[in-house]
């Protein structure tokens, strides 16, 4: 039933689209937490998208892409499938869904922070359970059911996995033994009482194609191109460029001092006794660089945000 359900929709969108050229791509993003952070990450790649909050249909302005919004825990399949050509979702849910799709590129953000989050096997804090293994005959709530199933098949531990509509880190002790749940610090769990025993998977978001489009060299540069500009902005929320000017007689000791991507680029100033400095350095040594450039006798100095690093 799923795969006629997903056939016609993939059906409805040829229908519905002015020709395989315009727009070249159909695009899923997603719906839910990982939606304002997914509509900012595309904007400093230089794609502005409208959302209307009641619409599943957002515009963007780029003529080759057309666009609609769903769960990130859907996805994958929908890719899959050829509804989207492309999409963004999360490791966890590919692998939930087995899903065939091409990995495009890994895109570590999240609603609240640049890093991996983790997938992990949590029980009460006063619980005797140790290991997957002493959850035998128990119950785990999760919302990540089939991966938790296989999990504890290959251990050949026997449990009953129940679906968890959220709020799961409360169902336990009283409703079941143990959860399944996803953390990026563990503040959650520690704030319920819970004990982390193990962890499944680490997860983030990537952004995956269709296997046919994939092969398609028109959509394929076009994906590589979103790829390419939005793996640009991720890179460019760390770091800044920095202008600078210098005595051309410390210039040995500046560029000693001076982090760069590659080497910084020196340009002659009017003065023949000064240079000029411009470079790229992570945000969290600027303020122990600037003093440092300071003391050497750099004058001038300039930070400022960027939009895209592209290497």
């Amino acid at each position: 039933m799923l795969a006629f359900v997903l056939e016609c929709l993939a059906r409805c969108v040829c229908l519905d689209r002015v020709s395989e050229k315009t727009p070249i791509l159909m695009v899923g993003l997603p719906k839910g937490s990982l939606e304002e952070s997914t509509k900012n990450l595309f904007a400093k790649a230089g794609f502005k998208i409208t959302v209307n909050s009641r619409s599943y249909r957002p515009v963007i302005d780029d003529p080759e892409l057309d666009c609609r919004m769903v769960r990130a825990q859907e996805m994958s399949r929908y890719v899959e499938h050829g509804f989207f050509d492309c999409g963004l979702t999360g490791y966890d849910w590919i692998q939930e869904n087995e899903s065939k799709v091409v990995e495009v590129c890994d895109l570590i953000y999240s609603k609240a922070s640049a890093q991996k989050s983790r997938w992990v096997l949590a029980v009460p804090e006063n619980s005797t359970v140790q290991k997957a293994e002493d959850l035998a005959g128990k119950r785990v709530a999760t919302e990540l059911v089939g991966t938790v199933r296989r999990y504890f098949a290959a251990k050949k531990v026997d449990v009953e996995v129940e679906f968890s509509w959220g709020a799961t880190e409360v169902k336990v002790p009283d409703l079941v033994d143990a959860i399944v749940d996803i953390t990026e610090t563990g503040s959650s769990l520690r704030a319920n009482k819970l004990r982390i025993v193990d962890t499944l998977m680490y997860t983030n978001t990537k952004f995956i194609a269709n296997q046919a489009s994939w092969e398609n060299p028109v959509k394929r540069r076009k994906i590589e191109i979103i790829a390419m500009l939005l793996t640009g902005a991720l890179e460019a929320g760390s770091k800044v460029g920095l202008k600078l000017n210098a005595p051309k007689a410390g210039l040995e000791q500046l560029l000693k001092a001076l982090p760069a991507l590659r080497n910084p680029t020196v340009s002659p100033l009017a003065s023949p006794d000064w240079v000029a400095l411009e470079t790229i350095i992570d945000e969290s040594v600027v303020r122990e660089i600037i003093p440092q450039l300071k003391a050497l006798g750099a004058e001038g100095i300039i930070e400022y945000p960027l939009n895209k690093v592209v290497y």
